[in-house]
């Protein structure tokens, strides 16, 4: 590119070059002794080059004549115009925005190319990207970005991330994109499709299928019509916040504590979750029939509740009851029964009008319990005023899905089996739980019993010995103290999994665990399986000598006393 734009004013001031030292080869001069001399061409050259670059040493090798002269001062001036030409020409290559595209595209792509490390391709960098870069750079996990609007790629460089964030402003829907960022690198982990378009998503979607399709692939989708296509083609996660959300909702309302018990497990680890009072049964009002609106009325129709549908436009059915209206006024709320409704819905794409609608409505009926849509993060401070009992910020849904898939995978069929349980199992749980490690949202993770993950417990597994729950989570200081964690989920490679497995589980080789509890629960329960001193103290209680010659010493003074027999 900048050879071709270039190309008409390095010819021209090549022709003026070549003209003004071939005119000051044939002017005539005169040298010391008054005979006529000609400049030879390499005199020529370097006096031209010299002159045109306004240095200037004077004449050489002898006093020039007029004659010389007079071609000096055109060679001048066609220079001053030369030069003026290329540098204009220079200017405008380096504004050019095609060019500063190519130069950040190659910078990208080297970028990229120099990884060594395991990363993740984010798709889209608003709100739930933002979130999502975060989180993976605080689990030390690297991340490419790819992202439409120059704006938010140069938000990137303001943000305080451990490790540089290579970042792209570039159509993410493009395969040949996806490839320059990394899509078929050997280190890439994953492909996280984020934007805002479903079209978008769905084309990532397709390219990762067919361009890496070893690499999971998590598709943000907003329609039902999107996640149906994403899910004839194999994508492994499919990740509709509305459609959570609404799973969520009936979850609430059919089992509280089961609800409750995934918000204090899924939630963001180190914040404090509060019991929230449960959704109530009843009538219900659904403000806004539109994607969010219709998964909420899905969720109530499937417990059996009387919902009231107000929106803008009429779409009555044998089923609900319908009331014209946006909702931010008493009117529509009347006529739709606020004062006899157990709950309402503000669900509509402005923040402003379900901010309105929530205001309007608890001021005629204080005891309604409000669910809150929330479009925008920049509006929380708003939405935190208000106190809703539940706020819906569909960048976080995703995002913690997201993160939850990332980072503990063996979270999804935990969360599948609690589903599935009972009212009062849920319930059980939750209290046992939360009394033992409090309403802080714990860390979840999981640990393979693996030679790589977990050597020292591996291999006296493998030698056949048997080690129980109880045993290993013990503090490495003082094995009378339970660690602050628990055994959530075990996953056995013969599909004997144990949903809350008892503390006299015993433990087998390639078993993987999946725990909540506090980092420093994780951290000592990583130098138990670890290391073979620490997990020998606590199955026996025995300190062993730290050091090989130590070792040696114990082990002959064990042989010395063993008792000899007649």
């Amino acid at each position: 590119m900048i050879l071709r734009r270039m190309r008409a004013p390095l010819i021209l001031l090549i022709l003026l070059m070549a003209v003004s030292v071939l005119g000051l080869t044939l002017a005539p001069g005169v040298d010391e002794h008054g005979n006529v001399h000609y400049l030879s061409f390499f005199h020529a050259f370097y006096f031209i080059s010299y002159t045109a670059t306004t240095i200037g040493f004077g004449e050489i090798p002898h006093s020039f004549s007029d004659q010389q002269r007079l071609w000096v001062i055109v060679s001048i001036y066609l220079s001053v115009v030369g030069w003026a030409y290329t540098l204009g020409s220079v200017f405008s290559l380096l504004s050019d925005r095609s060019l500063q595209q190519a130069i950040a595209m190659q910078r990208f792509v080297r970028a990229v190319r120099r990884l060594r490390e395991p990363f993740y391709l984010v798709c889209g960098y608003g709100e739930t990207g933002r979130l999502i870069c975060s989180a993976l750079d605080r689990m030390g996990l690297r991340s490419v970005v790819i992202e439409i609007d120059e704006t938010k790629v140069g938000e990137i460089e303001l943000h305080s991330f451990s490790a540089d964030v290579p970042a792209l402003c570039a159509d993410a829907s493009s395969p040949e994109t996806l490839k320059y960022a990394g899509l078929t690198h050997p280190h890439c982990a994953g492909v996280i499709a984020l934007t805002n378009e479903d079209a978008t998503n769905l084309a990532i979607a397709i390219a990762a299928r067919l361009l890496a399709p070893k690499l999971p692939a998590l598709c943000r989708a907003e329609h039902r019509e999107t996640s149906a296509n994403m899910a004839s083609f194999g994508t492994r996660h499919i990740i509709n916040p509305f459609e959570r959300f609404g799973e969520t909702l009936a979850l609430a309302l059919h089992a509280p504590a089961a609800s409750q018990l995934l918000d204090w497990l899924t939630g963001l680890p180190g914040s404090t979750v509060e019991r929230r009072r449960d959704p109530p049964r009843g009538h219900w009002i659904v403000c806004g029939h539109g994607r969010f609106g219709r998964w909420m009325v899905d969720a109530m129709d499937a417990e059996a509740l009387p919902v009231t549908i107000i929106d803008r436009e009429l779409r009555p059915d044998s089923t609900h009851r319908w009331v014209q209206g946006d909702g931010t006024g008493a009117n529509a709320l009347k006529e739709a029964d606020v004062m006899q409704a157990t709950g309402i819905v503000a669900g509509t794409s402005s923040d402003v009008d379900n901010l309105s609608i929530a205001v309007t409505a608890r001021e005629l009926n204080p005891e309604l319990f409000v669910i809150l849509r929330q479009n925008q993060y920049a509006n929380q401070a708003l939405f935190d005023a208000f106190e809703s009992d539940i706020t819906v910020l569909p960048s976080e849904i995703i995002a913690h899905e997201c993160l939850a898939i990332l980072g503990t995978p063996l979270l999804v069929p935990f969360l599948r089996e609690v589903r599935m349980r009972d009212e009062s199992w849920c319930s059980t749980q939750l209290e046992r739980l939360t009394a033992r490690l409090g309403w802080t949202v714990p860390e979840i993770w999981s640990e393979r019993l693996n030679l790589k993950s977990a050597p020292a417990l591996y291999r006296r597994l493998m030698r056949g010995e048997t080690v129980t729950l109880d045993m290993l989570l013990r503090s490495p200081t003082d094995r009378t103290v339970p660690l602050d964690c628990e055994v959530l989920y075990l996953d056995r490679d013969d599909d004997d999994h144990l949903l809350m497995p008892a503390g006299n589980t015993s433990l087998r080789p390639g078993d993987e665990l999946l725990l909540a509890g506090t980092r420093r629960a994780r951290s000592d329960l990583g130098l138990g399986i670890g290391n073979e001193h620490t997990l020998a103290y606590l199955i026996t209680g025995e300190d062993l000598p730290g050091g090989w010659i130590w070792l040696r010493l114990a082990r002959r003074g064990r042989r010395s006393l063993k008792p000899i027999l007649p």
